[in-house]
């Protein structure tokens, strides 16, 4: 198969999964599995090795969320909640130094493109999935910063669907950022609105 069909594969299944996580739905999960090794096998071929190293991780936090998310007799269901200003801010320190340690690694060892776009890219990646698993508000401002550096890293590598559809994502992250702060309001408030609902 060409590239490009691998690419649209991965962006069709990837587009699903952020879809879905915006809805609150635990089917993100194993969505979100199909499209990161299928994301894995791009990256690599465009030499965005720290795009390779997030795909490897998604694919075992998927796993992680889908097993926190769907609850069960011992473990109940995770509401939608923020995260404390304080750990915020320390979370978010740790991702700059982790995207400038990886960063300089990239640029001294490999051949990599971009190194440290495309390892701050990997570090709030990586926080944002780790704020999803937990269903942590913050963890759509992870992915609005996300979204606005990739979409012209992925442009000057002309992975022109990706670019386009990571413009989609950003602006989804904001109609989900949205709807999940209304429901950690709701969790607060002890309401029970339905948490797939954008009308909630």
């Amino acid at each position: 198969m060409p590239p490009l069909f691998w690419e649209i594969a991965a962006n069709g299944f990837n587009a699903a999964s952020i879809l879905l996580a915006g809805r609150n739905s635990v089917h993100t999960w194993w969505t979100g599995i199909v499209g990161c090794l299928l994301f894995g096998y791009v990256f690599f071929g465009a030499k965005l090795y720290a795009d390779v190293t997030l795909q490897a991780f998604f694919v075992a936090s998927c796993i992680v969320g889908w097993w926190r998310w769907v609850g069960g007799v011992r473990r109940p269901e995770l509401p939608v909640r923020h995260t404390s200003p304080g750990l915020a801010a320390l979370l978010g320190a740790a991702g700059i130094a982790v995207a400038t340690a990886y960063g300089l690694l990239l640029r001294t060892f490999t051949d990599a493109y971009s190194p440290f776009l495309d390892s701050f890219v990997l570090a709030f990646s990586v926080l944002g999935q780790l704020l999803m698993i937990e269903r942590r508000v913050e963890s759509w401002w992870c992915w609005l910063l996300v979204n606005t550096v990739a979409v012209p890293l992925f442009f000057s590598r002309e992975l022109y669907p990706t670019a386009i559809l990571y413009v989609g994502f950003w602006i989804n992250a904001i109609v989900s950022l949205r709807h999940w702060q209304k429901l950690a309001a709701a969790t607060r408030s002890g309401a029970t609105p339905d948490p797939h609902s954008f009308a909630a």
